[in-house]
């Protein structure tokens, strides 16, 4: 069975084309998050510059293999907004990303079917709008060794083509390596056998 070790994400904010339907306005928007404290800042930010709108429903989804996510409805019919945006993120099956769209109503109700298919319709054009990026997932590990082995650790290094994400030179040297996951069995293993280190 092989690892999925990669998933698909967005770097930066997007802003869709707005959707229209019977006066009423939705325009959605793609944010990077990676957790849920993020959330509440950004919709205030949008509140701010959108405070004519009447509502922000949104979804996020964070994480790769223990997922969170939640879905806002915002006011609107229960079900009708923060679900159908959060379909738009599986069916794009991206993740740490927030989705809101905003709505500027126009005056004639649009129903339960007509905001399904407005919020989702907003969903999707912010993300068809947006550079979806794929990343992997990373295992890190600590490395503490002596000094005079350190050509035997930089060898495994450049050899898996590790990344050194910190490094500590004092009395004797830890280095943080992150290696992708479908990799990290065997980087463990090649540490393993060096017998000069310890590895966690």
């Amino acid at each position: 069975m092989s690892i999925s070790d990669t998933y698909k994400t967005v770097e930066k904010s997007f802003e869709g084309e707005i959707f229209k339907d019977r006066g009423s306005k939705f325009i959605g928007y793609v944010f990077p998050i990676t957790d849920e404290d993020q959330v509440k800042t950004l919709i205030e930010d949008l509140k701010s510059k959108h405070h004519k709108a009447r509502h922000w429903c949104y979804a996020w989804k964070v994480g790769v293999e223990s997922v969170q996510y939640r879905a806002n409805d915002d006011g609107e019919p229960n079900n009708s907004a923060g679900q159908p945006i959060y379909g738009q993120i599986l069916s794009f099956d991206v993740t740490n990303v927030l989705i809101v769209v905003v709505r500027y109503y126009g005056g004639t109700k649009l129903g339960v079917g007509g905001l399904i298919n407005a919020y989702r319709t907003g969903a999707k054009l912010a993300l068809e709008a947006a550079s979806i990026v794929n990343k992997t997932i990373d295992v890190h590990y600590i490395l503490t060794f002596e000094y005079e082995h350190m050509d035997k650790v930089m060898r495994i290094i450049k050899e898996k083509n590790l990344e050194i994400v910190n490094q500590k030179m004092e009395m004797n040297c830890v280095f943080e390596v992150s290696v992708r996951k479908k990799f990290s069995k065997a980087t463990k293993t090649a540490f393993e056998n060096l017998r000069c280190l310890t590895i966690k």
